[in-house]
């Protein structure tokens, strides 16, 4: 039975903006062309959308996503780069014209990069890597999106609104830039959990075997699984997984194997490993484990990193300002805590690994600050980088 609602609206009432920034980056400002007004068709591209080969060896791209309607707030999506030996990261300006953009991904094919407008009446956006040209800001339907992820067809843009527990799918044209929606669905069934006052849609990523597409809801306690119609970019109903009641999952990252995942319940402060099947999309959640947090100590899990050997695991926890470590066992069915490390920062909202696995970088939403650690390749320990990378309110680093 197909359980979903077309979305309506509904305020956004959560809190996101947790913390006060301990330091900001001195950086230039680099403006933005103007963006087309929400709804107007996307403006072709200027000129072929090329994006320079890159130098393995030297520099790679770092954004850094923020809040710009905070006290402290940055002004944009801060711009920087990583020396991919070192971890040494260098700001370079920031890309202003996106509100709150809280949130980044990147197309497939590398040239164009899109920001969740974090706000109540929230959109996503487009944004030309090339020239730094705002391609076409869309409504994402619903209030607060938190998160966006590209279908790996380079075809399709997901995104989470976690005010109204809503799903959004918006087609990307030739240019990159986005469309209007083909589809919006909000989480009605099952009714939220204790403590929630309604659903809140907080992930939406395409499964490994790229016909299904899952959505993590906090407010509902549920893990829903979609079909995605690869050339209408609608959306089928086919499953839904139920964490224990209260638990508040967050976030999902797949196993390389394609057959697990693995889960932060931000709510009840606990990880899961989760089995899937790629021919039915159906999820099955498993008995809840430790994070690694210290008693006594509020905490909430964040997110998941699993390496591309699939042989580590790391979850970013908040409130304890640790990064717990976990060996992947047992073809990626089970987790083994190692051990914490402290991240350098405060409340890390996000992490993400460098493409070739050797860097972790974590986004401290309190302290306003990216750590970066080296990975062991051979033992999953983790080593600090050097001194924090200062940015206003960092709360999503996108490595490229």
């Amino acid at each position: 039975m197909d359980t979903r609602a077309r979305a309506g609206g509904g305020r956004w009432s959560r809190r996101r903006f947790a913390g006060a920034v301990a330091g900001t980056a001195a950086v230039v400002v680099v403006p933005s062309p103007a963006a087309p007004a929400p709804g107007s068709p996307p403006r072709a591209a200027a000129s072929p959308a090329a994006t320079p080969p890159r130098d393995e060896s030297g520099p790679r791209p770092l954004y850094v996503g923020t809040y710009t309607s905070v006290d402290g707030g940055g002004t944009g999506i801060g711009l920087a780069s990583y020396d991919p030996a070192t971890g040494r990261i260098s700001g370079s300006g920031t890309l202003t014209g996106v509100a709150d953009p809280s949130y980044l991904a990147v197309h497939p094919d590398g040239r164009t990069l899109y920001a969740v407008d974090e706000r109540d009446d929230g959109g996503v956006t487009a944004v030309r890597r090339a020239d730094r040209r705002i391609l076409s800001t869309r409504s994402a339907g619903g209030a607060g999106p938190c998160h966006l992820s590209v279908h790996p067809s380079g075809r399709w843009l997901l995104s989470a609104d976690y005010g109204s527990g809503s799903v959004a799918v918006h087609p990307i044209d030739a240019s990159g830039a986005l469309g209007e929606r083909t589809d919006l669905v909000t989480h009605t069934s099952p009714a939220p959990g204790p403590g929630q006052q309604g659903p809140h849609a907080h992930q939406f990523i395409t499964a490994p075997d790229g016909g299904h597409v899952l959505a993590v809801d906090l407010g509902t306690d549920t893990v829903y699984t979609y079909r995605l119609d690869g050339a209408k970019g609608t959306l089928t109903e086919v499953a839904q997984a139920h964490t224990r009641p209260g638990a508040g999952p967050r976030h999902l990252a797949f196993h390389p194997g394609g057959r697990y995942a693995y889960l932060a319940n931000e709510v009840d402060d606990t990880a899961a490993v989760c089995a899937y099947d790629p021919a039915s999309g159906r999820l099955t959640i498993g008995a809840p484990q430790s994070t690694g947090s210290a008693g006594g100590t509020t905490n909430y899990p964040a997110q998941f990193v699993v390496t591309a050997d699939g042989r580590y695991a790391f979850l970013a926890n908040r409130g304890d300002n640790s990064l717990a470590r976990y060996a992947v066992e047992a073809g990626g069915s089970r987790l083994r805590l190692l051990g914490t490390v402290p991240v350098g920062g405060d409340f890390p909202r996000q992490i993400a690994l460098s493409p070739d696995g050797a860097l972790l970088f974590a986004a401290n939403q309190r302290s306003g600050t990216v750590t970066v650690f080296h990975v062991d390749a051979s033992t999953g320990e983790l080593a600090s980088a050097g001194e924090p990378f200062a940015s206003p309110v960092a709360v999503c680093a996108l490595l490229l």
